[in-house]
């Protein structure tokens, strides 16, 4: 088995998964020559306990259907199978020890950047992880953790979210093209994300 060098980790609700998603890890591996990205969906994210319109599984089911076909993405149930609340720095720990001589990349939006010192030990993720940082609109100018490198991510500026595609269902509106039709198509079966679930 081939040692992987450089490794994209990106967390996140992932309710559902959508293209945009898709192709900011596509856009992260191409510019940062990457072996592999591992989409983590969180058990429960420490900013929306308790919020969610589809169970952890639902969302790593779905995970798992989206990144199918493309050989250099991945998805672990880490955090699903952890239960609890998904603090980054925890997955990032257990990463580095299965891959001790791998560089990793933590994946983020810039929208995140402002809200960066107030997750749980953050200069240790900083110790594991360099931040791969994806502009998101209303975020372009996010000022880095001071001092700290990061890989800056250049790309369209994605305005798709989970929570739009989430409210397009309720509404009975076409998703179609926005999520992966595998993902689609799971939602319709699964009746997730109706205006009752919301």
């Amino acid at each position: 088995m081939k040692r992987l060098s450089r490794i994209g980790i990106f967390g996140g609700s992932f309710d559902p998964p959508h293209m945009g998603h898709l192709i900011i890890a596509e856009l992260v591996r191409q510019q940062l020559a990457l072996d592999r990205v591992v989409f983590v969906p969180a058990f429960t994210p420490p900013h929306k306990k308790g919020n969610h319109a589809s169970t952890a599984f639902d969302r790593l089911h779905m995970t798992r259907l989206a990144v199918r076909g493309n050989p250099h993405f991945s998805v672990s149930d880490l955090e699903v199978r952890r239960e609890g609340i998904s603090y980054t720095v925890d997955s990032l720990r257990v990463f580095k020890r299965r891959h001790p001589h791998a560089r990793l990349y933590l994946i983020i939006g810039s929208d995140t950047l402002g809200q960066f010192w107030q997750w749980k030990s953050p200069r240790e993720i900083l110790s594991l992880a360099t931040p791969a940082v994806y502009s998101r609109p209303g975020f372009e100018r996010a000022r880095a953790p001071r001092g700290r490198p990061l890989a800056r991510i250049k790309g369209p500026l994605l305005q798709i979210s989970s929570t739009q595609i989430r409210k397009r269902i309720a509404a009975k509106k076409s998703v179609r093209y926005l999520v992966p039709d595998a993902v689609r198509q799971l939602i319709l079966r699964r009746n997730l994300y109706s205006r009752s679930r919301i």
